[in-house]
Order: structure tokens, then sequence, then C-alpha cells
């Protein structure tokens, strides 16, 4: 069998899974002639061909048969948020975005007529530890694409008049999100998770974007963008030994500049559990958050957390949901679950609820976040998630632009190009026994800082319950 139609068929048992986890939180009977499972099938893992360039570049090439396409992403650690100042935060985000801005040899406007003649696109975007940069194009015209992609990667210019529309485009957008209490939550939870650690700090502020200049851009351009600490994913109607010969000619000549900027320290493991209230005067929903930190990704047992979190609250069918939306109507969507990073990560869960029920929500997350720990998770939920995971995964993995973004990614974070083919294996082996031990780690709710946004005389009475929070105005 092929891997699309294993992917395919994963991907409808994942349909079906969140069906039947919907039809049960409802009390409908599924069907009586609904077919069993059948066995699953082995699935065949794409070879991945890895070489290295004298500068140090990393080049993963992925020949694919399909559409005439070829993919490229090329993923720079280190550059991303984690390479930020204190004064600076949210820098790598500029930085990325204006990438595309221009050359030395193309206008904004020039690159993206380019790319559209070889009917493709380039793009970039930051992450906690990396900026990658994204392209992709017709096979026939995939060396010219890749010479774009290179110009674009090694050679912005940062034009005055980009930059200046990028700071007030980025100064408006502040302004806006500021009044969004999601946005106020995201960013005090981010404190009370990280403290002063760089994964804290991914929003700009105003007088980092105000300090915003081409000359800085181009200094942190040369500083963040290095090939040995880079790698060039290549994924489509291309063989290897082609793929190889358009990144030595697009990359083989680049070279580092100055000392590489430190790797990045990992966050602390604990942090003081706090309970912040944001007011927000005339509210008539709470915005509730609560998060530690997690785990980095490549920890021995992030699958088992990956499985943990899904059960617990990622997804339509997770206990979460169901619990705050499905059963008692408190909110339109519930979450939890864990974000990991290349050196730490955070578990994270929050919902929007109207304002008579906070209490009640914040209950109802705690006596969740507590029964996962404390009890095995029946075999029918433990499998049911495993396959809905397993085809998600698999049918995302299809398109050959997210094969090369999930390795690039992976890549990024600390996971080698095999974890591509051998996460679905490690996720079936994970045991009731893993999925409890990660919930009285990680979830245990007597370790969860909370950040509340609304209105103080409409939730305060509410939130005495649960310890003493600390107000601050807007």
């Amino acid at each position: 069998m092929t891997t699309a139609t294993s992917a395919f068929r994963l991907g409808l048992i994942a349909v079906a899974c969140l069906l039947a986890g919907t039809a049960r939180a409802a009390g409908t009977a599924l069907p009586a002639e609904l077919p069993p499972f059948g066995q699953d099938k082995p699935l065949t893992v794409p070879k991945i061909s890895q070489q290295t360039l004298p500068n140090g570049l990393q080049v993963w090439v992925v020949p694919r048969d399909g559409i005439p396409r070829v993919d490229f992403v090329l993923a720079v650690r280190g550059a991303g948020f984690g390479a930020d100042t204190p004064d600076e935060p949210g820098r790598a985000k500029l930085l990325a975005g204006l990438l595309t801005a221009g050359t030395a040899q193309l206008s904004s406007k020039q690159i993206a007529e380019a790319a559209q003649a070889m009917g493709g696109g380039v793009g970039a975007g930051a992450s906690n530890d990396g900026i990658s940069v994204t392209a992709y194009a017709l096979a026939s015209h995939a060396g010219d694409m890749a010479r774009l992609l290179a110009d674009v990667a090694r050679k912005p210019a940062f034009p005055d008049g980009e930059v200046q529309l990028a700071k007030t485009n980025a100064l408006q957008g502040l302004k806006a999100a500021s009044t969004q209490p999601g946005f106020r939550a995201a960013k005090a939870l981010d404190g009370a998770i990280y403290g002063s650690h760089a994964y804290g700090r991914t929003q700009e502020t105003e007088a980092a974007i105000n300090s915003l200049s081409a000359e800085s851009l181009r200094a942190e351009h040369v500083r963040r963008f290095r090939p040995d600490r880079a790698l060039l994913v290549v994924t489509g109607r291309i063989t290897t030994a082609q793929a190889m010969k358009l990144a030595r000619e697009a990359f083989g000549d680049w070279k580092a500049s100055g000392d590489a900027p430190a790797e990045l320290a990992a966050p602390p493991a604990r942090m003081p559990v706090q309970r912040l209230l944001l007011e927000r005067p005339g509210s008539v929903q709470a915005t509730l958050r609560l998060g530690r930190p997690g785990m980095a990704a490549s920890g021995s047992e992030q699958v088992a957390l990956r499985l943990t979190s899904t059960i617990l609250g990622t997804g339509f069918s997770s206990r979460i949901n169901q619990n705050l939306r499905e059963e008692k109507g408190y909110t339109y969507g519930a979450r939890a679950g864990a974000v990991s990073s290349r050196v730490g990560g955070a578990i994270t869960g929050g919902a929007d609820v109207r304002n008579e029920v906070t209490g009640a929500s914040i209950t109802e997350y705690i006596n969740e976040y507590r029964r996962i720990g404390a009890e095995p998770v029946p075999e029918a939920e433990l499998a049911m998630n495993k396959r809905y995971m397993a085809g998600s995964y698999l049918v995302s993995t299809q398109l050959q632009g997210s094969v090369a973004r999930q390795l690039a990614g992976n890549w990024l974070v600390g996971l080698p190009a095999d974890f591509l083919g051998k996460f679905v294996p490690a996720l079936q082996k994970v045991t009731a026994a893993e999925v409890q031990a990660m919930g009285k780690t990680y979830f245990n709710p007597d370790e969860q800082s909370w950040v509340v946004v609304g209105d103080p005389e409409k939730i305060g009475e509410q939130l005495k319950a649960f310890g003493e929070f600390k107000v601050y105005k807007p």
C-alpha cells in the first residue's frame, strides 16, 4: 500500500473518530451497521537524502512523484525570537517579514511578479528557534526559484520605504491587538511561564518598533543568517542529484560573517505560580488562560505528552472542549495542551466564558487537569485519539510543501530527519500509564498560573475561591 493510500485511509479514520466522539458526547448512538476499524497497515516512509555543503549548509532532499512542482524551505536556526534582545522583542517577526521587501537587484513587486511567473511564491516567517523562508514553483522553474530564494534569504536590502511601511503597519497592528483580551492574556501568561527568557518575548512593543531601522535590520540579518546554522529542504518532482546541484549553485558561496550568536539557554523548568486579574471594565465575558513551563521538543517523552494534550484539550473531541462547550455550554471553545520549542516549552490552556460561569469554568479546568493525572485513560478513548492523531499527521504530510515545512520545523527544534517516519510508530506504543504520568507531571492544576481578563465587579467574587489574584489596570 502506498503512503498516500495509507494516509487517506487514516484520514478517514480520523474523521470517523471525531464523529464518534461527538456522537458519544451528544448521547447519540452510532449506527449498528458501522463497520469496525480494520487492522492498521505498514506505512511507507519517504527516503530523505542528507548532505552538507563545505560551508556547513545542510541539504535534505525528498524526491516525490506527483504534480510537477518543487518546494523549498530554508530554515535558519538561532535567527528567531530567541535571538531578540530584551529591549527589541519581536524583532525576528519584522526581520522575517521584510526579507521579501526587496533585494539589491529586485523590488518587492518584482520579487512577487517573478515568483508568480514561475507558478509559485516566496514567503518567510519567524518562530522561537528560527526563521524559515519558503518557496515553490513549477518543476520546470526549479532552478530559477532556487536562485530567487537565495537572493531573498542572503541579500535582502531592507529598503527605507519598505521598513517605514512595516513600522507603520506594526504600530497599527499593535494598537489594535492591545485592545483585545486574548492578546493581553497571552502576553501576561508568557511572562508567568517563561519569566525573562526570550521565549516569552515574541510580541513587539511600541518602543521596539520605533527603534527599527534599515541599518539595524541589515546588521541583524548578517548576525543571524549563517550557512553553518541553516538547512535547505527540497521536495517534489526533482532528483537528488538535480536538487544538490541547485543547492550548490545558489548557496555554495554563502559565507558566515562574524561570530555566531550564542546558543540559547533553557528557560526555567519551574516557575512560581501566579494569579493575575487584568481589568477590563464593562466586559461581558471573562478570558481565562492557564499555564506552566513544559518540555523541550526533543524530550524523550514528547510523543506521550502530545497524546496527553490531544486527549485533554486539543481538538473538538477533547475532554476540556466536550466538558465546557458541549456539556456545560460555557464557551464556544476550550483548549489545553503542550507547546514545545528547542530548549523548552509551555503547557497552556484557556477559554472565553460568560461572566456568570467564570468560577465554574475554572473549577472544570481544575477537575479535568486533575483527572488526567489521577486516572488511566480508558482503552477505547486512548485508541480513538491515537487513530485521530496518526490520521491527521499522515494526511497533513501528504502535500510536499507540508513535508518540507514539517522537516524544517522538526530540525529547528532539534528533531532528526527520521522523526517524520518514527512519530506514528512511537505514538502507537504510548500506554495509558504514560499518559497518566504526563498528566500528573505537566497538568497538575496546583502548578498552573492563572491569568483572567475581565470586569472585577462582575467576576471578582467568583475568583476568591481560587486564591488571591493580583489586579492590574488597563
